[in-house]
Formats: C-alpha cells, structure tokens, sequence
C-alpha cells in the first residue's frame, strides 16, 4: 500500500502546475538571487541523485528556470529591470525506497491469503462438529438418566416409606444450555448419585430376598454334600437307561423272531387256504392230468392261473394230441396283453403249416401233428435277434432269426389253452380252436439244450417249468373242457 502511495505522489509532482503572476519580491537583486539560487539548487540535486532523479528534472524542462545564469563580470541589473518571467510550482519527488510490487508478489499475497481463509473454516467446521457431538453425548446422557430415574422409581415403590425418603431427588433437566460446562457436570452427578442409590437399594434388598437363618450352615459343607448327592442320582440314572436300552434290543430281537414265525405260519395258513379254495389235486402226482376238448367250438378251453412275468427269453413244451381230421390243427394256446393280442400264439389254420405268433411277428415251423398221435412239441425264443427253434418228439426240426428281434415278451398277460384270442382273454373264433388233447404244458424264461428236449421227450429227464409248471391247481378248464388223469410216459403207449 505505500508503494501504492508513492506512486500516485509522484504522478502529481509530475504534472506542472500554472500559477498566477507572482508578488514582485522586494528588490530585483533579491529576485534574481533567489532565481539564481534556485537554479543553482537544482543543478546539484540533478547531478547528485541517480538516473531516476535526473529523469524526474528532466520533465520540468529548462523553461522552469528564471532565466540565464549571469556571467561572471557582468554588470548589475539595471534601475528598470525587465518584467518579471512567470514563475512554476515545482515540487521535488524523492522515490521510496519499497519498490512497487511485481505480479508474482501479487499471486503470493492472494494464494496465502486464500490458505488462511481455508484454515480459518476448517478450525469453523471442526468447533461446529465438537458442539454437535456434545450435543448428542448430553442427548445420550439425558436418556440414561430417564433410563436411570424410572429404574429407580420402580425400585423405590416397592421399599418402606423410610427408605423412599431416604435421599433429595435431584432434577436431572436443570435450566441451561445444551453446551454449557456447568449442565454436563450437573448431568455426571445426578448420574452418579443414581448410581449409588441403586447399590444401596439392591444391598438393603439382598437379605430381604434371600432370608438366610441367622445361624448360617458352613458353606464347603453344603456344596460338597449336594454335589455327591447329584453324582450318586446320575449314576443310577445312568443304570437304569443301560439297563432299558438291554431291554429294547432283547425285544426288539425277540419281536423280530416272532415275526418271522408268524409269518412262517401266514404263509402255511394262505397255502392251505388256496388248496381248500381250489380243492385238494385228485392227481398223483399233481401234474399227472390232461386237458380233453372233444369237438370244436368257441366255448370249450383251459386258462392258466399264473399269470406271467416279462421274458426275454422263453422255452415252451407240452405234449398234443391232435383230432381235427387233417383240416388243420387250431390253437394249441395263445398269450395276450393289454395292447396286443397276440403276444404269443402257436397256430395251425387250414392245410397251412404251423406258425409261430410273436407280437403279431410270423415264423413258418416244420412240426406236423396229422397222425392223430401223441407228439412232444417244444419251442424256444430268445429276444436277442429273435432267434428261435422247433423241436418235435426231441428232435430239432428248425430254427430261425428276425423272429420280433429285441422285443421282450409283455407280462401280465392270460394264456389260454385250446382257443385263440381276439382280444384279451376272449372273442374266440371257432374255426381257430383246437380239438385234442394237452398235456404237461411247461414254461421255462431261457432257452433249454437240445440235451434238456431229448430227455423230456423220451421220459429220462422230466422237468418242471420254472416260470409256469404244470399242476392241478393252475389250470382251470370251461365251457366243456374236461380234466382227466393221464401219466404221460405211460399212457401215450396206451393211447
């Protein structure tokens, strides 16, 4: 600022001022010594300051002067002097020694100013964030005393009179503002002696609440033998749960047997049911019996009670005895399942040869049953590339492939004896009908040897189906059908 100053002196120093005609000053003499004295002045000033202060005379200009120095010898100014030359104020600026400030001065001056202002309001903002936590700290300490001031009523409304009155309340919102020192401390006191009350309380209280005996019993004794007592109870409860958990497994053992003895004796009681249902065999041995159908019809045939699981393989022999007259020999059986009615049929129709039914899949087989004889007839098929085979009286007659290759025979189905099935288990048709006689019908699921054929044939090896043997009490005849004893290695010779 005074560099400022002394710039705007020197400014107006620097413009020339007019004045108006001066006073003649006494004296010509004295006028022109005073002009040359002032002349003389400024000469020395110019020649001792510096390059600055030359330049500043130099602006006044030699027109600020009274005139031309006098020269030495020259005579005295006359008795009528010249009028007076007008005289200039002149003003003599001497520079300070503060030079006037640079930009970068300037930008230095600002950006320090600008860092105090920022300090001024960060130390603003931090007093404003400590008054606000004290605020919410005498908050959380007005709460804890209301806290403390409603634990201390319920407690004093359940002591003697004596003892509500014991101490002053104090009131916890005394009068003031939220930050001042002497509220805060107020605060903490009221809170300590809260504090302390509520010890007193719960020490007067303590005995009230235990009533111990004015005799007291010794305290190690007491423990001790309670503890003893308890280890000698968990023993014995411990006994008594090993000695139930023995128990359950001795019954659960002994339950387990029974159980399968009366299920031993269920199943003795259900076979004897089922032969009191069917009626005791009349035949000895059980498989000892044929199935006769005298003439042909839709009515007369035979069913198998059993019905059949899923086969991918099968072997069916039996022993026939044809009486048709050459005009074609029927159906010996037939196995249908829902969906198909021809899963399994042997069929012989007219003058064409005997056919072999797989899911409505044909196979031609060379078997002749014309003789009117008793002929051992057996068939096995296996669904892996429908191969099959034909064997009559023991003896392979042929085989094939591509005979309903990979199809598995369905169970659940009704195999009839002597009739050929439309639809499941009926619709007959009697010109398919079989007349003659059948015997020992067996079905095994896999294919029998050649070996296992021959000995069935000739009588040395006879066999029971492992899927569908043939007994009394399986086969059920209808609509005609007779069953009648028959031994078959003895009584094809009679026959």
């Amino acid at each position: 600022m005074l560099a400022f100053l002394g710039a705007v002196i020197c400014i107006i120093a620097s413009v020339p001022l007019a004045a108006s005609p001066a006073r003649a000053l006494p004296g010509g003499a004295d006028n022109a010594s005073a002009a040359s004295a002032a002349s003389a002045a400024a000469a020395a000033a110019a020649a001792a300051s510096p390059g600055p202060q030359r330049s500043l005379s130099a602006l006044h200009g030699a027109g600020g002067s009274a005139g031309p120095p006098a020269l030495p010898g020259a005579p005295a100014a006359s008795a009528h002097p010249l009028p007076p030359a007008p005289l200039f104020s002149r003003f003599l600026c001497t520079p300070l020694a503060a030079a006037c400030p640079s930009g970068a001065a300037q930008g230095d001056a600002a950006a320090g100013e600008r860092e105090e202002l920022l300090l001024l309001q960060s130390t603003a903002e931090q007093l404003r964030q400590t008054a606000l936590q004290q605020e919410a700290r005498i908050r959380a300490d007005q709460d804890t005393i209301r806290e403390l001031t409603g634990k201390l009523g319920r407690c004093e409304s359940g002591l003697p009179r004596g003892l509500q009155d014991a101490g002053p309340r104090r009131d916890a919102m005394a009068d003031g503002p939220w930050d001042s020192p002497a509220l805060v401390l107020e605060l903490e006191d009221a809170v300590r002696a809260l504090r302390d009350r509520l010890d007193r309380i719960e020490q007067q209280e303590l005995p009230a609440r235990v009533n111990f005996s004015a005799a007291p019993a010794p305290a190690p004794a007491m423990p001790t033998a309670l503890h003893s007592k308890m280890d000698e109870l968990e023993g014995q409860l411990l006994a008594k749960v090993l000695a139930l958990e023995k128990e359950r497994v001795a019954l659960s053992h002994s339950s387990h047997q029974q159980q399968q003895e009366v299920e031993k004796e269920l199943d003795a009681l259900q076979d004897r049911v089922a032969e009191l249902e069917h009626g005791t065999s009349a035949y000895n041995p059980p498989d000892a019996f044929k199935i006769s159908i005298p003439i042909r019809n839709n009515y007369m045939y035979a069913r198998v009670r059993k019905a059949l699981p899923e086969l991918y393989a099968f072997t069916v022999c039996m022993w026939l005895r044809s009486r048709s007259g050459g005009s074609g020999q029927g159906t010996p059986f037939s196995y249908s399942v829902p969906g198909q009615a021809n899963e399994i049929v042997l069929l012989e129709a007219g003058h064409d040869p005997m056919e072999l039914l797989i899911n409505d899949k044909v196979a031609q087989l060379p078997l002749s049953l014309k003789d009117g004889s008793w002929h051992h007839i057996c068939i096995a098929w296996t669904t892996r590339d429908g191969l099959w085979s034909a064997y009559q009286d023991g003896e392979l007659q042929g085989s094939g492939e591509n005979l309903a290759a990979w199809h598995p025979i369905k169970p659940h189905g009704i195999l009839i004896l002597g009739q050929e099935q439309d639809t499941l288990g009926g619709r007959f048709d009697a010109t398919q009908a079989f007349v003659g006689d059948i015997a020992q019908f067996n079905l095994w699921d896999h294919a029998l040897t050649p070996a296992q054929v021959l000995g069935i044939a000739n009588c040395t090896g006879p066999l029971l189906g492992n899927v569908l043997p043939w007994e009394d009490k399986l086969v059920e005849a209808f609509g005609g059908a007779k069953k009648a004893t028959f031994d078959v290695c003895k009584g094809r010779a009679k026959a």
